[in-house]
């Protein structure tokens, strides 16, 4: 106890500590632990403000007698279940049919039904009609589960049996992907989850988002509420667990997780010597949630009511996972032998009206229907924080001994026909035995008349129909007048301005924009004086759902720092992975809400792709849109930073993203014009699902106006003559350069006609991930179409007629504007920054990785030598003219 708390009565204080010892003796240790339980509870029902504890007994959080009533026709409920279980499993194993063998899993979905079904018949709310649209509920579904998502659908008719035979097997007409994947069936899912970990944190800045579009007057979101379900395998993963105190912080009451803890993870026990459910609970309150564990069936309140002296509950307590593992695939002499191990526990049995037959079917809370009713109930009514409910079940539950609790159990594909029999009545299902012969057992549908169909569609109607389903309500906005982006094609004049400062200054002109503004929704994980983005926060200010109730310290100044619950700034803290979360809400609101908004992610780019890639990948399969702004971006850049910082691959990561259109641009005016397509591509009429990748740098330099002739198309597409040089020359050249490469690429052009007697040509390259994709696709097109006219390349139309070989310079590594070199014509050389990044000047580090103005000469002039146009004397000479070492590294030992 601190000893700064003053003790008024120390005589009452020291008859409370010697009544406590009193139990001890007297009672034991289990009394003196109830009687403090039971004081703690009171102390915080009357508000006195002790801790809460972070750990409490191996039992169920709401006891028998606070369990509400059960709404529902159990019966017809426990039946739909059955149907969906024998579907699920047949699904997967006719997946696995001779031809076909495309895997699946069975286990997941067989452990989670019932907390399924509670969710589908009298809580997830779906997204109405289009006569009578509502906002739903958002539900992220364990990805391993999927299996059970499509059986249910198939019983409300909204799946075929033709389509559930084409699981996992995509290239055909109406197939189903493997997991929760709305990219591939953009109608049925909304969340991609099977990257463990995602659904979790972005399920936490879903719920939060919804908030933001409430506080901000863009839509009502009061009624939405975010599920996720998850496994507590899963929960291991730094993304499930690191953004909790976001949602406590938030007071997301409008979040509830369910923890599917079947106590396995993929290969064996999650915690085979420790307690999951104890350290995830405690994991939770800690971080400020509402916990709600249901850990045992109802056939263990009748076992509990007889633990006179908690002994039950210590055996419980006691127990490792490991073992309640294998009590699940053990007999009645097993269960006694081990677990009613004590005189006191054998009573407990005995005066039960249980018999050794119920040993081995004790069920788990997680699949008591009642009792995941009553969590569910209370979790939606709880208010104040976000509710987790632990959920004890058992892998594989219902589906036999060969599969229940089994360490191989996520592997195990297929039932065999005995499995098929004995899972086939342990549902009490009407199949025949020469059905279950062969590879194809049949599907179960009782008939669309059915009670049972009749009940779920009618419980669905009540809810707002189907879910999963995601819908698409067009709100297609006015863009912007094209003269918004003028501002930044006039260039900077004799003024030095990078280029973020100058798409801050766009940034600030879209905020402008009558319809588009208010939908833009900034992101920054706490670096926006880094990105000079500060501006904005007194007059977009800092979203904040309790508003600002300090005053800031620099409150007297120009550029205070704003908090407001209507903030248009979502300013993250230092989280690129919850920063993510943000921008896949945000992207994807006009399918969640039918309210298209904007996202813009400034960040580190060395902290983009290469440490949320995985992310992003998710937000692409979740048909996220929105600008991904790579800034402080280059290895060379970037000085000072030094290695973790220094960023020269960002560009070839976003290359392997489908979804994301990649720029390196080099001024101002081309900013503008990529903007503008971005808006105009993922905000327009027929708005696309995808992002945009730009980088930009912290380097001031003079920016150009938008040079007659070359219009925004050109700059878009990714390539386009910037500088020709006019002047008669001996050799000719073509050097490539974007981003901040592009002003020694003009020096060096400079230096070639002047010093060199060359002529050299730069033309500005933004788009080299574009140009490869469109190579790749010229190339696939001609190979498949023998005999048609050849389709031509960007770079290779571009390129084509010009002079000289051709040099490509950027600030990143030589991979990047190498990705346009099988279609160059002639020679081709690549500088770049490969190797690590180091802390100097920018001169230093562009000189040490070989880019700089002079390395640029050297290079031209080589290639040129080895054509045969220039002598060797003459690279040489330039070398040494230079003081290039020939023999250093850019290696780092």
């Amino acid at each position: 106890m601190p000893s700064q708390l003053p003790d008024v009565d120390p005589a009452e204080t020291r008859e409370w500590v010697d009544s406590l010892d009193a139990v001890v003796e007297h009672h034991g240790r289990e009394r003196a632990r109830f009687l403090m339980l039971k004081v703690l509870e009171r102390a915080r029902e009357a508000g006195i403000g002790v801790p809460s504890l972070t750990s409490t007994d191996y039992i169920n959080t709401i006891p028998p007698d606070r369990e509400p009533e059960f709404p529902g026709d159990e019966h017809i409920e426990r039946r739909i279940r059955a149907y969906i279980r024998w579907n699920a499993a047949v699904m997967v194993t006719r997946a696995q049919r001779p031809g076909v063998g495309v895997g699946g899993h069975i286990a997941t979905y067989a452990s989670s039904a019932s907390l399924y079904e509670v969710g589908f018949n009298h809580f997830f709310r779906g997204k109405g009609s289009d006569d009578d649209p509502r906002a739903g509920d958002q539900i992220f579904i364990q990805g391993h589960g999927s299996p059970g998502i499509y059986a249910r659908a198939y019983l409300e008719g909204r799946l075929t049996e033709g389509q559930l035979d084409l699981f996992r097997q995509e290239n055909r007409p109406d197939a189903l992907s493997s997991y929760p994947h709305p990219r591939l069936m953009p109608d049925f899912w909304e969340f991609p989850t099977v990257s463990m970990g995602l659904g979790a944190i972005n399920s936490i800045y879903q719920a939060r988002f919804n908030r933001y579009l409430q506080n901000r007057g863009i839509t009502d979101t009061s009624d939405s509420r975010v599920w996720a379900f998850l496994g507590d395998g899963e929960m291991d993963e730094p993304e499930a667990q690191g953004a909790l105190t976001v949602a406590a912080r938030e007071e997301l009451d409008n979040l509830t997780w369910i923890v599917n803890c079947n106590l396995q993870r993929l290969d064996g026990p999650v915690r085979g010597n420790g307690k999951i459910i104890q350290e995830l609970e405690s994991l939770f309150r800690g971080a400020g949630w509402n916990v709600i564990k249901v850990v045992w069936g109802r056939k263990w309140d009748e076992l509990l009511a007889l633990d006179h002296d908690g002994e039950l509950v210590n055996k419980m307590n006691s127990t490792p996972d490991g073992q309640f593992q294998t009590f699940s695939v053990s007999d009645a002499n097993y269960i006694i032998e081990h677990f009613f191990d004590t005189p006191g526990l054998r009573r407990i049995l005995e005066d039960s009206s249980l018999t050794d037959s119920d040993l081995p079917v004790l069920d788990r809370g997680g699949h008591d229907y009642r009792k995941v009713y009553a969590a569910f109930k209370t979790a939606v009514e709880h208010t104040g924080q976000p509710t987790v409910i632990l959920a004890q079940t058992i892998k594989g539950w219902t589906l036999g001994p060969d599969f229940e609790a089994r360490n191989a159990t996520h592997q195990m594909k297929k039932l065999t026909q005995k499995a098929l029999k004995k899972f086939r009545d342990r549902l009490f299902l009407e199949i025949p035995d020469e059905d279950l012969e062969g590879d194809l057992p049949p599907y179960y549908h009782p008939g669309v008349d059915s009670d049972e169909i009749q009940y779920m569609l009618q419980r669905r109607r009540e809810l707002g129909g189907s879910i999963p389903r995601r819908v698409l309500r067009a709100k297609p906005l006015p863009l912007p007048d094209a003269k918004l982006y003028d501002e930044l094609k006039k260039g900077s004049g004799k003024h030095e301005v990078a280029t973020t400062m100058a798409f801050v200054r766009l940034l600030k002109d879209l905020f402008k924009a009558k319809d588009l503004g208010k939908r833009i929704v900034p992101i920054i994980p706490d670096e926006a004086r880094t990105f000079g983005m500060d501006s904005l926060f007194p007059s977009q200010k800092i979203y904040s759902p309790h508003g600002q109730n300090y005053d800031p310290v620099d409150r007297e100044m120009l550029l205070a720092y704003r908090e407001a619950n209507d903030g248009q700034i979502l300013h993250e803290g230092i989280t690129e992975v919850g920063s993510v979360a943000s921008f896949t809400a945000a992207g994807s609101s006009y399918a969640t809400f039918g309210e298209p908004m904007l996202p813009v992610y400034v960040f580190y780019s060395m902290f983009g792709f290469q440490r949320t890639g995985d992310s992003i990948w998710a937000a692409a399969d979740q048909r996220a849109r929105g600008f991904l702004m790579g800034a402080t971006a280059g290895r060379t850049t970037l000085n000072g930073e030094g290695l973790q910082h220094e960023d020269g691959h960002s560009l070839l990561l976003a290359a392997t993203n489908p979804a994301v259109l990649a720029y390196d641009p080099s001024f101002a005016y081309e900013i503008a014009s990529i903007v503008g397509d971005g808006v105009r591509r993922m905000m327009g009429e027929d708005a696309e699902d995808v992002m945009y990748y730009l980088t930009v740098y912290n380097e001031p330099v003079v920016q150009p106006a938008m040079p007659e002739g070359v219009d925004d198309e050109e700059v878009v597409r990714g390539m386009y003559r910037y500088a020709r040089y006019d002047d008669q020359r001996s050799h000719r050249a073509q050097v490539l350069s974007s981003g901040s490469a592009m002003p020694l690429a003009l020096e060096a052009q400079r230096m070639l006609g002047e010093d060199w007697d060359v002529a050299c040509d730069v033309w500005s390259v933004p788009g080299w991930v574009q140009l490869h994709r469109d190579g790749l696709a010229c190339d696939e097109w001609n190979r498949l179409h023998p005999g048609e006219d050849v389709r031509q390349p960007v770079v290779a139309q571009l390129l084509d007629g010009t002079e000289g070989p051709v040099v490509a310079v950027t600030d990143y590594q030589k991979a990047v504007p190498g990705l346009i070199a099988p279609w160059v014509p002639g020679r081709f050389a690549a500088l770049g920054t490969d190797g690590f990044g180091r802390s100097d000047t920018r001169p230093a580090l562009r000189r040490h990785f070989r880019i700089d103005a002079e390395s640029i000469v050297v290079a031209v002039l080589s290639e040129l030598m080895a054509a045969g146009d220039v002598k060797t004397e003459t690279v040489a000479d330039a070398i040494a003219r230079y003081g290039l070492d020939p023999e250093a590294t850019t290696e780092v030992p």
